[in-house]
């Protein structure tokens, strides 16, 4: 008799994943309001889940899955994800570490010398036939800034060596220095933004850092101030945000996340100081195909009884006695 497969739900379009679990697992596809009525049909049979995070697992949802064992996040952020609730219930959550350091930082820097050097801007002037009228207008240089990382962990360290290239001074806050790193650590973000004239977000989302990145913080940059968001929309109050750009409170911003995507507000698509990007910082073939292959190698290495490869901080393992 051939024993029953594992079944795995995928959450949010992830045909790549898929397409490596469907030799070895019972698949279901499900994202937005699918997601309810699949759960009801296969909800007491899902075993495990592959989720590209943008659809909400919260306590409500896992307590409809009572057999659950295992959450693989398509992403190093999982903030998607209730951590907690899943704690309690003994269910491993995984993410993808590591694989996407690099992509993500070159991407990073390159938003950050895109928004100071007016790059997209620059384009739509010679696209809409402008240069034939005049010269582009000169603008900022990276050359006299200091840059202040909100966050240094694996990214963030990846950012910042990248950025010592470029010869400006670099410091940083998170909630504990890193001592592996040689850059000032500020523990205060505020004193921090008092400082530089440059942040460069890249933390995790969450209630812990939900609207971190507020209208104080925003004022203390200055007029010349840049704010670059590479990590996620939450982190940064979005109101205040547009009301810093529009007011001159800031100069200009680079982001590549939003508080509610894919929905970007039409205040910001109206505003030609800031560059607007599709969360992309990790959209590259080569990138993809590692992150897809680690939510696989994860859910196997789980089903074949060897334990999570990547599980996050909050999860359960290993089992204690």
């Amino acid at each position: 008799m051939t024993p029953e497969r594992v079944q795995v739900l995928s959450l949010g379009e992830l045909p790549d994943v898929e397409r490596q679990l469907e030799p070895t697992f019972d698949v279901h596809r499900a994202t937005g309001p699918e997601i309810d009525g699949l759960v009801t049909r296969h909800g007491p049979a899902i075993r495990g889940v592959a989720t590209r995070g943008r659809d909400r697992l919260d306590a409500a949802l896992l307590a409809r899955l009572p057999a659950l064992e295992v959450i693989a996040n398509y992403g190093v952020g999982y903030d998607s994800i209730d951590v907690v609730a899943a704690a309690r219930r003994g269910i491993v959550v995984t993410n993808t570490p590591e694989v996407l350091n690099d992509e993500v930082a070159d991407f990073a820097v390159a938003l950050l010398l895109a928004t100071v050097r007016r790059l997209p801007q620059a384009d739509r002037f010679v696209r809409a036939g402008r240069w034939l009228q005049g010269n582009f207008p000169l603008g900022p240089t990276l050359r006299d800034r200091t840059v202040g990382l909100v966050g240094m962990g694996r990214i963030g360290k990846r950012i910042a060596q990248r950025l010592s290239a470029f010869e400006v001074p670099i410091v940083y806050h998170s909630r504990t220095a890193r001592p592996d790193v040689p850059y000032r650590h500020h523990p205060e973000l505020l004193a921090m933004a008092k400082e530089v004239d440059t942040l460069l977000a890249i933390l995790p989302g969450g209630p812990a850092t939900k609207g971190l990145i507020d209208a104080p913080v925003l004022a203390a940059l200055g007029p010349d101030g840049i704010l670059i968001n590479v990590a996620r929309g939450s982190v940064v109050d979005e109101p205040a945000l547009v009301e810093a750009l529009r007011s001159g409170t800031i100069l200009a911003a680079g982001l590549d996340v939003f508080a509610d995507e894919p929905r970007v507000p039409q205040a910001l698509l109206e505003l030609d100081n800031v560059v607007l990007l599709p969360h992309v910082g990790s959209a590259t073939h080569h990138t993809r195909g590692l992150m897809g292959r680690l939510v696989v190698d994860n859910l196997l290495a789980w089903f074949d009884g060897r334990g999570p490869l990547t599980p996050v901080p909050e999860t359960p393992w290993p089992r204690t006695a």
